[in-house]
This record gives structure tokens, C-alpha cells and sequence, in this order.
């Protein structure tokens, strides 16, 4: 079975949090690590629930047998 083709990661941003921020955080999350936005639930509280993901990349060289 061939590996999925996405990797994914939780994130969730304090209810505090003004939209201005939260759009930082994931803005610098996209620009520098290559995440992209695949979900976001804002909860009654004013909580975001994120998912971020992005492409896995097949490793360079394989690693060592032993």
C-alpha cells in the first residue's frame, strides 16, 4: 500500500486570539514549512480548530538497513 500523499497537523488557536494573528500564524506556517489550510472549525467559544497539511516528499536516500 502506497504511503498517503499528504501529511497532516492539528492546531488550535486560543479563543483570544484576533483574526488578524490567527491569519499570521498561518501565513508564517505556509510561507517557511509548506503547510497549506485544510480545515477550520471556529467553535461557539471563539476556539479555531485547524488542519494543516502538505505534501510528503519521498526522502532523498533511502535509509540504512541493518
Amino acid at each position: 500500500m502506497p504511503p498517503p500523499d499528504y501529511e497532516y497537523a492539528p492546531l488550535r488557536i486560543p479563543p483570544h486570539t484576533d483574526t488578524a494573528t490567527a491569519q499570521t500564524q498561518l501565513a508564517i506556517q505556509a510561507e517557511f514549512s509548506g503547510w497549506e489550510l485544510a480545515r477550520l472549525r471556529l467553535f461557539a467559544d471563539g476556539t479555531r480548530q485547524v488542519l494543516l497539511r502538505r505534501r510528503r516528499t519521498s526522502p532523498l536516500q533511502p535509509g540504512l538497513s541493518t
